[in-house]
């Protein structure tokens, strides 16, 4: 009976087993540590705390030894003098300048007098465009530099000079911002993607200074120079090192190539000698010989070369360009077929299987709307219309940009069906039917083409059929287009443009302005023009209709003491925005930024600083598209007006008839302004049918920013269109108003409801 009873035991206890025998070896195993491990047997101290959290001893004051630094985040508490005056802290929107980071590559070309107008222009136009900044250092400047090269010229001419002062002029003007520091000669064809490929595989922590290694004249020694005419590439960290010691190295280094020069000096003064190797990273470079064919050379070290010297004349700059450029480009079309095959391959293992292969391999799946207001409509367009036109008119002539890309996409169509059925047959094209493209902006470019198409087989038989084919050209590598740097600080002038029948709507703009800019301090000022009509100008002296923006104008002058709200009155039956603009010009400074505002916006400190950050002096200007509210008595019908959150820009649309708001710097505006004046020469009538935009648009080269504009709210008014006007203008003021009534849907409601009004 014990037996048994013992057996049942065991039987209850067994899957409790392994979880008694993981407790008690553990348990041992800690004991072991407790009593093995440092300070193991010894009390604790008296009077010190026990480390809460595990934390090591070294956290607790003692300090850690070499190679056993704790990285722990440290809190620093924030704290301000009640004795100082508060002032507002203007951080940059851009992180990378917040944090501190380094553009990745620099690169210098030296130059001369005698090669500046035909191997360095060979340099501008096959490399320049791969480097995101490139400079040319010469001794003496030439008479005309040629055009889209920056060019630094020292005023001296000898080799040793001009290499001292290049490096003196990249370290006090670039030696903060790159990481990587390129030099080359004109005489240099380096292939640029492979340069920028090189540099992300090194880690910028070390000195470097890594180029083809030669020996010294005369030197039996184990030290290496770069030779300058292979390019050499410096880090930061050495360039930050080898500053102090220039001046140095022009007393006391004595030599005749510029290189050996810079190569002797990093060596004495740094220790550092040139490597063609590095970081498992290879600097190949190709010595080319005299009257050598670019398209002949079949060595291998020439098809792998970063660097190729001596180019004695700007036609084999471009026969190396050409050659190389075709090496990259069989390159890439190999590495896409091999990924389109390693895509099909795992396909086939998805759940979705074979059926989520897309077209093309590797291209994103086409866009799925999800109602039918996401749909993406087709533009139809034939050889010689296109019948989807931007002034919105049903049919117009195909040309420009359309029609090249149209002539392109067909040569293509023609090309990819010639090399799959070729030299079975071979397609021309008779005439095309049908064309259909859209913008998909996951993927690109989408065609459709319906083709009329002649096919000769090989015995010379021809067929004329009709074939349907579909392209995509996909959108490739996103590039950051490069802007100058503004900042949050600007001052921005309003200008306020007032007609009698505006006067309803001034105590609104003036109430907003002094909420989200005087009370916040923000560095904006507002300057009011008074546009009076003939009539009322010759009665101002009795009835000054704008008497009572005058004396808000004035309230607001009292309550903020040091604010001054200046205005210009102007007496005018046709207000146009230009000759109005042109009053304003002239009593401000030529860097003034200008926002130029209407009635009915309200001002607020979001959209004035996206007006600065969107307005970049002698580059670009920014109209806004602002939305505009609809008409509450169709939208709501008598019920009450939303006013959640979830409801912010839901009843109205982004006016786009509107150009009534700008933001434009004065010294654009004015260049501007003399191209018009010396195109219309006395024709001031001309500039009644213009606004601010159509001058820009037409006589400046700036980059025009339009874009819808959520931090610019109206609320619905109905606009008066004057009539003095231009017939574009007023017709575009019409649609504006129209336009803003409501939506389709509200306007159906209320027509539908009127019908059930009448027929009860």
């Amino acid at each position: 009976a014990a037996a048994m009873r013992l057996a049942t035991l065991l039987a209850a206890l067994r899957p409790a087993l392994p979880l008694v025998l993981g407790l008690s070896l553990g348990c041992s195993l800690s004991l072991l540590r407790a009593s093995w491990g440092p300070g193991g047997t010894e009390e604790q101290c008296p009077g010190r705390a026990a480390i809460p959290g595990g934390a090591r001893p070294e956290a607790a004051g003692v300090r850690p030894g070499p190679g056993h630094e704790e990285f722990r985040p440290r809190i620093v508490p924030y704290y301000r003098d009640p004795n100082k005056p508060f002032k507002k802290v203007l951080r940059t929107r851009y992180i990378q300048t917040e944090l501190g980071f380094h553009e990745r590559l620099f690169v210098a070309v030296l130059t001369s007098k005698a090669t500046l107008n035909t191997l360095a222009v060979a340099v501008n136009k096959t490399v320049a465009h791969h480097f995101p900044r490139l400079l040319y250092f010469t001794g003496l400047r030439s008479a005309k530099v040629p055009h889209g090269m920056v060019l630094v010229a020292h005023g001296d001419e000898r080799p040793i000079w001009l290499m001292y002062e290049t490096m003196y002029y990249i370290h006090q003007h670039f030696g903060s911002d790159y990481d990587w520091f390129y030099i080359m000669q004109d005489d240099t064809y380096a292939q640029a993607e492979q340069v920028k490929a090189l540099v992300t595989h090194l880690s910028i922590n070390q000195d470097v200074y890594l180029g083809r290694a030669e020996e010294f004249i005369g030197g039996d020694e184990q030290a290496r120079y770069c030779h300058g005419g292979f390019g050499y590439l410096l880090s930061r960290s050495l360039l930050l090192k080898l500053h102090p010691h220039l001046d140095s190295c022009r007393n006391e280094i004595l030599s005749v190539r510029p290189d050996e020069w810079l190569g002797r000096c990093i060596i004495d003064f740094l220790g550092i000698t040139c490597v063609s190797q590095l970081q498992g990273q290879h600097y190949r470079t190709y010595e080319l010989a005299k009257n050598a064919e670019p398209e002949k050379e079949e060595e291998e070290e020439f098809q792998a070369a970063l660097a190729v010297h001596p180019v004695s004349d700007m036609t084999l700059m471009y026969r190396l360009h050409k050659h190389f450029s075709r090496i990259q480009l069989e390159r890439a079309y190999q590495e896409i077929e091999e990924l389109q095959m390693q895509i099909r391959n795992l396909t086939s293992l998805t759940p979705a299987g074979e059926a989520g292969l897309t077209w093309p391999v590797g291209i994103n799946a086409p866009f799925l709307p999800k109602s039918r207001f996401e749909v993406i409509s087709w533009d139809y367009f034939t050889e010689q219309h296109l019948f989807s036109c931007l002034d919105g008119s049903p049919k117009c002539e195909l040309s420009g940009a359309s029609k090249a890309d149209v002539s392109d996409i067909i040569e293509s169509a023609l090309e990819q069906l010639n090399s799959r059925y070729q030299p079975l047959l071979r397609f021309s094209k008779r005439q095309l039917l049908n064309g259909y493209r859209r913008f998909d902006p996951t993927r690109g470019m989408e065609y459709t083409l319906d083709l009329l198409l002649e096919a000769v087989t090989q015995k010379g038989h021809s067929h004329v059929l009709v074939k349907r084919v579909s392209l995509v050209r996909p959108l490739s590598k996103v590039e950051i287009i490069p802007m100058p740097y503004v900042t949050e600080a600007t001052r921005v002038q309003l200008v306020l443009p007032l007609t009698v029948q505006d006067l309803d709507f001034v105590a609104n703009f003036l109430d907003m302005y002094a909420m989200n800019t005087l009370d916040t301090h923000d560095n904006a000022l507002l300057t009011l023009l008074f546009i009076y009509h003939p009539y009322d100008a010759q009665r101002v002296s009795q009835v000054d209709v704008f008497a009572g923006v005058k004396a808000m104008v004035g309230e607001l002058e009292k309550r903020y003491a040091e604010v001054k709200i200046p205005w210009i009155s102007v007496k005018t039956e046709v207000p146009s925005q230009v000759k109005l603009m042109d009053i304003v010009s002239k009593k401000h400074p030529v860097d003034t930024l200008f926002f130029l505002a209407s009635v009915w916006t309200e001002i607020n400190m979001e959209f004035l600083n996206r007006c600065r950050m969107n307005t970049i002096s002698n580059w670009q200007v920014f109209f806004p598209v602002h939305f505009q509210e609809f008409n509450p008595a169709l939208v709501y019908r008598g019920e009450q007006t939303a006013s959640s959150s979830t409801d912010f820009l839901r009843d109205g649309h982004f006016d786009r008839h509107s150009f009534a708001e700008a933001c434009f710097y004065n010294s654009d505006y004015m260049t501007a302004r003399t191209k018009l004046a010396a195109d219309i020469l006395d024709r001031d009538e001309v500039l009644e049918s213009m606004e601010v935009f159509d001058v820009f648009l037409h006589y400046s080269g700036l980059h025009l920013f339009r874009a819808v504009e959520p931090g610019l709210v109206q609320k619905y008014a109905l606009r008066s269109c004057n009539p003095r006007l231009s017939e574009e203008l007023y017709h575009r003021c019409v649609l504006s108003n129209l336009e803003g009534l409501a939506s389709r849907s509200h306007l159906a409601m209320a027509l539908f409801e009127q019908e059930q009004a009448n027929s009860t």
